[in-house]
């Protein structure tokens, strides 16, 4: 028995039309011609299309010809119609069942994706993030100015009294430094400490390194929806407190040590930072200037935009998470630490130019 049989024989049994006698069995007999009814010169169209998204399942889209891929759609609409007609009038639920999973089955294949995850994966990695990241170089440009005015503000704060470090700098971030931490406790704790192991510096300390600055870097994307404003401040107080700590490591000669230090991860981490912050301010704008859509409809096109950079600047915080967490520490000669700081920034910049000229894959101007 067929599927299309299974699904729908309880509402037109082989065999004559039972005889019905008296009113209580009318109602079913009225059913079961209007099943009927329902079917004739549709059964077979619904036959043609499973027997199509069967072999699409089965052997690809290889498995059916041109003639027959250009059909499906038509095919697909004619059974979700039938589904709805069938729906209205209440037949019988093997029938609706049927049909219902005939037109799922059918809009994986019509509409589903066409390449495999990896496939998606790697299309994204190397053209979709850097493309959409270089549509914005003025944001990228407003969201790193504002994180520089908070690095000069914090930096000009606390080199002229430390006391403001513990005002600005929260206590889960501190770690222990301050004004009253002297020059020889930063280099032993913090700038060139002993090796704690694999597994506290790649697993636990990288993972929550992530899982920490994700959430900043998400949370400064996510207050563009409110004009753009809360990113901007919030930009300019993560660069307050990496002014503060500047400002605490140069008042005890630590400076090139500390940028050393800073850098090695810093180009990935801040540059993730810096491109979360513009993909914010990238929707401020679509909502504040929709230009000549409505601001629901410039919001919808440039925020697919917007989430394609956020993703990618969470895989780049993946990464800083893992050099921060490891190899900092494994490399502990300043003068080396800077040489790994630029040819990251080398990478980074080759790797966002990639690409250039080649079709921007639909993203908005």
């Amino acid at each position: 028995m067929s599927a299309v049989d299974a699904g729908l024989r309880s509402a037109d049994p082989a065999g004559p039309a039972p005889t019905i006698i008296g009113v209580p069995n009318e109602p079913k007999a009225q059913l079961v011609l209007r099943s009927a009814e329902f079917r004739r010169g549709r059964e077979e169209s619904w036959r043609e299309l499973e027997d199509l998204v069967g072999r699409v399942e089965k052997r690809g889209i290889h498995g059916v010809s041109a003639d027959e891929l250009q059909k499906m759609p038509l095919l697909y609409r004619s059974a979700l119609s039938s589904l709805s007609v069938a729906r209205s009038i209440a037949l019988d639920r093997n029938l609706l069942r049927y049909l219902e999973a005939l037109t799922l089955r059918a809009y994986l294949v019509v509409y589903g994706p066409r390449t495999s995850l990896f496939a998606g994966l790697g299309h994204f990695f190397r053209r979709g993030f850097p493309a959409s990241v270089r549509k914005i170089g003025w944001h990228i440009l407003i969201s790193f100015a504002a994180l520089m005015i908070g690095i000069i503000a914090g930096y000009l704060i606390v080199h002229a009294d430390e006391e403001w470090f513990n005002a600005i700098v929260p206590d889960d971030l501190s770690g222990g430094r301050g004004p009253t931490v002297t020059a020889e406790e930063l280099r032993k704790t913090e700038l060139f400490p002993p090796w704690p192991g694999f597994k506290d510096t790649f697993i636990v300390f990288a993972n929550y390194l992530f899982r920490h600055n994700s959430m900043v870097a998400i949370l400064s994307f996510g207050l563009g929806f409110m004009a753009g404003v809360p990113t901007l401040l919030l930009m300019v107080y993560q660069g307050l407190i990496l002014g503060a700590f500047i400002a605490i490591h140069a008042n005890r000669g630590l400076f090139v040590d500390f940028m050393g230090w800073i850098s090695i991860h810093g180009v990935t981490e801040i540059g993730a930072f810096v491109l979360c912050g513009a993909a914010g301010l990238l929707v401020a704008e679509k909502i504040l200037f929709p230009g000549r859509y409505s601001r629901l409809e410039s919001l919808a096109i440039h925020g697919k935009q917007a989430a394609v950079i956020v993703g990618g600047s969470v895989a780049m915080l993946f990464i800083a998470g893992i050099i921060e967490g490891g190899f900092r520490q494994l490399i502990d000669v300043t003068a080396w630490r800077y040489a790994f700081a630029s040819i990251t920034a080398v990478l980074w910049l080759a790797y966002f130019l990639s690409g250039r000229g080649e079709a921007d894959d639909g993203l908005p101007k």
